[in-house]
């Protein structure tokens, strides 16, 4: 029997020398044990999804300028931080028209990265729709509405300065 919620036990039964033996274990070990059985069962030296280290950022960079294409993302800009920051290889900036597109190119990106590549992204934001964040690794998004976009300039802080523009104070 399987109990769910914080600190709660669950019986699992465990293949033994005899046969299944019983024991109690912690639901996070419940869901650890699940992982290794369904893996068990997949064929060896397969994995369940792709290795997401294995995908080169530029291969992961061209399918998120693809989808935000296909999902109609405005004003895209990418910039590439080698050399810049260690966060990252590349950020990607870009803009939908109102919230609900925001959160549905957000949306859209996660899943395609996810069935595609096995990249899970983190994604915050989605709640507001004024601005999401897609962290897919070697890879940030950033997805703004129009008028936040404009607000916060990212694209100035990351941009490498035009050669032979003078510097204000």
């Amino acid at each position: 029997m399987l109990l769910y919620g914080h600190g709660r036990r669950a019986n699992v039964a465990h293949p033994g020398p005899s046969g299944p033996e019983r024991r109690n274990t912690k639901e996070d070990n419940v869901l650890s044990q699940t992982t290794v059985a369904v893996q068990s069962k997949t064929a060896p030296g397969m994995a369940m999804t792709a290795d997401p280290t294995q995908v080169p950022s530029d291969k992961l960079l061209e399918r998120i300028l693809d989808s935000l294409d296909d999902d109609k993302a405005e004003d895209v800009v990418s910039i590439p931080l080698k050399g810049k920051s260690e966060m990252a290889d590349f950020m990607v900036i870009c803009s939908g028209r109102s919230s609900r597109q925001v959160v549905s190119i957000a949306e859209n990106l996660s899943e395609r990265l996810k069935h595609e590549f096995g990249v899970v992204s983190k994604i915050e934001g989605k709640d507001q729709g004024d601005w999401v964040l897609i962290d897919a690794g070697d890879i940030i998004i950033h997805v703004f509405r129009p008028e936040v976009r404009e607000f916060y300039q990212l694209e100035k802080m990351w941009l490498s300065p035009v050669p032979g523009a003078a510097a204000t104070v």
